[in-house]
């Protein structure tokens, strides 16, 4: 069912990690167009001054999203402040650099909260609200790397690979609901991703791995020079949450169609060498 609610197709977003990067340019374009949004932040005061919105169309809020309760209460805030939910964007989340071995289990779990559970925190809260309303957009933000990744970025890669899946799921456990469901992979984007406060860097590197290190000393000498445009990035997102049948799987970035058009090409060599193997494990007889 379509919301027949919506003021000439104005929406109401919730949109987690909005006070910077992919996020920020989101509120910014989206408060522009005189659209409703809550935005959440771990800090509201730099959320509210990045933005420099101050109507009663926005509503930023200060949210752990690690945190079940304190997610519970933005989405409940959001609905009372506006009346519903149309689209929701789970944004938020960070890099985490390093291999296995050199990470600690607190910095693998750390990243699991922040880009794995608070997704999944939002998801539970909302649809609640969704599922009464019969409609609602749910986009999760992945990143090429839960697609392809490489070397050095095996946990940020897992929590990737999860939103993935998740997401893939939740579009068919929702759908009879009218509720759609987008996972958004982008590649290098030119937003603050490779700063300090974005991304995690192994404290205890083993000097036996120096492909680790080459490769994360090549990713941090693109920071600010990434080919991929923000503001497409946002604007594609919005059009999307306009469309009547929207992707459930969207790369956004020529890097990212590459690298995962390469990915299926190495997939379907590797199923198909072994594919003898794979179909003999039937009993016999």
């Amino acid at each position: 069912m379509k919301n027949t609610n919506n003021n000439e197709n104005k929406k109401v977003w919730f949109i987690t990690g909005a006070s910077k990067g992919l996020g920020l340019s989101l509120v910014k374009q989206l408060l522009a167009d005189g659209q409703k949004v809550a935005a959440t932040s771990r800090y509201v005061a730099s959320l509210v001054k990045a933005t420099g919105e101050t109507s009663e169309n926005f509503l930023p809020l200060h949210v752990n999203l690690a945190d079940e309760n304190s997610v519970a209460e933005a989405i409940q805030a959001t609905y009372n402040t506006f009346n519903r939910i149309d689209v929701v964007i789970n944004n938020a989340g960070y890099g985490i650099g390093g291999s296995i071995e050199e990470l600690t289990d607190e910095e693998a779990r750390e990243s699991f909260d922040i880009n794995v559970f608070g997704t999944l925190n939002v998801i539970r809260a909302v649809m609640p609200f969704m599922r009464a309303q019969r409609w609602g957009h749910i986009i999760n933000i992945s990143s090429i790397a839960g697609i392809a990744s490489g070397t050095g970025w095996a946990l940020y890669a897992a929590t990737k690979f999860a939103v993935i899946g998740l997401s893939e799921v939740l579009a068919e456990d929702v759908k009879e609901f009218g509720i759609k469901v987008t996972v958004v992979a982008p590649g290098a984007f030119r937003t603050n991703f490779l700063a300090a406060d974005s991304l995690v860097l192994t404290q205890s590197p083993i000097d036996a791995y120096q492909d680790v290190r080459n490769t994360h000393a090549r990713y941090l000498q693109m920071d600010g020079q990434q080919i991929g445009d923000p503001e497409k990035a946002a604007a594609a997102m919005i059009k999307i949450a306009d469309d009547e049948n929207p992707p459930l799987h969207l790369l956004l970035g020529e890097d990212a169609y590459n690298r995962a058009m390469a990915k299926l090409l190495v997939l379907d060599k590797e199923f198909r060498l072994n594919e003898e193997l794979s179909k003999s494990m039937a009993y016999q007889g």
